[in-house]
């Protein structure tokens, strides 16, 4: 019997020693290394989660580790950003944020990080454009006829978006002004019911993405006015922009951008970069990409902290004439 119990006792202490070790910070540091660990701000399924997805496969052929997929939602995209920029500054964490990222600072009254001095930026993956959109039954085939429908019925006219604050919200916002016009504002918590509302006449109109509406434009279930962006999307090639439409100053990038934790040592950041580019240029990627409407960037770390700076300004504007606010 003593035997026995000091086998099991030397079984036990053996078995904590090892899960101690396990468990220490060296030792889970040392087992994340053998992935990367790819952050996601967004609900799976969202559009920034789909591109991602998309591109994360190639991402581990060009980094020779998988690359593993982590969706973060929640108040906007400040929680997953926030443990982006508080993982080792090793390139084994890294993430992908929306234009949300630039308009969290003038709708959140305390965001735990700086959304350029606490990141590091690595690459603009790419642009979704956006797409305005009627009911059918509205009167107004062009921009032209929309602005002329809504100066005849100032603040009569309405449209949705998917909440307070979020990008399809200043993206219609913009378009009110731009065009000189009043439009009421209809939120809605997220964009499959006001999709489904706008199809059903409970909203004249929305900006939303091409993903969300192509097939009902092609259904006729839905009337494109324009898109946001100064080119046109290969999705709906017959759709000219609100730039072409007779708004030149018209223009709403929808990015994505992938970014590291802040002061990521330069070898870091160019790998990460150059495994970006490499993996923007696969065919399955650019063809998964195209699917969603999407317009394929890839861009050098320079390029991607410009877009955040100049965007952080306009988005700050435009949250100030709105007067969005948190719901």
């Amino acid at each position: 019997m003593k035997t026995i119990r000091r086998t099991l006792v030397v079984g036990v202490a053996l078995t904590l020693a090892v899960f101690l070790y396990l468990t220490a910070p060296g030792a889970l540091q040392a087992a994340e290394k053998n992935f990367v660990r790819f952050i996601v701000p967004n609900m799976p399924g969202s559009g920034i989660d789909l591109s991602a997805r998309a591109i994360s496969e190639r991402m581990g052929t060009a980094l020779g580790k998988p690359v593993v997929i982590e969706n973060m939602p929640g108040a906007g995209g400040i929680k997953g950003t926030h443990e982006i920029v508080r993982a080792p500054k090793d390139g084994h964490t890294f993430g992908m944020v929306s234009a949300n990222h630039v308009i969290n600072p003038s709708i959140y009254k305390d965001i735990p990080y700086d959304p350029v001095k606490d990141i590091t930026p690595i690459s603009i993956v790419l642009n979704m454009p956006l797409l305005l959109a009627v009911n059918p039954k509205l009167p107004a085939r062009n921009v032209k006829e929309l602005i002329a429908l809504a100066k005849a019925q100032p603040g009569k006219l309405n449209y949705g978006s998917a909440g307070n604050g979020t990008v399809l919200h200043l993206a219609a916002e913009l378009f009110c002004s731009e065009a000189g016009v009043k439009i009421t504002h209809v939120p809605y918590k997220g964009g499959s019911q006001l999709v489904t509302d706008l199809i059903g006449g409970h909203v004249d109109m929305a900006v939303i993405t091409v993903s969300m509406g192509a097939q009902q434009i092609k259904a006729g279930t839905l009337r494109a006015i324009g898109l946001s962006t100064p080119k046109r999307s290969l999705v709906l090639p017959e759709v000219p922009t609100l730039a072409e439409g007779g708004l030149p100053n018209y223009n709403f990038d929808s990015w994505a951008i992938l970014i590291g934790p802040p002061r990521l040592p330069q070898p870091v950041v160019k790998r990460l970069n150059a495994a970006v580019l490499e993996t923007l240029k696969a065919k399955e990627v650019r063809e998964a990409l195209a699917v969603q409407g999407s317009d394929i960037v890839g861009s050098t770390p320079e390029e991607a902290l410009r877009a955040i700076e100049r965007d952080l300004v306009k988005c700050a504007n435009l949250v100030k004439q709105s007067g969005a606010k948190m719901d």
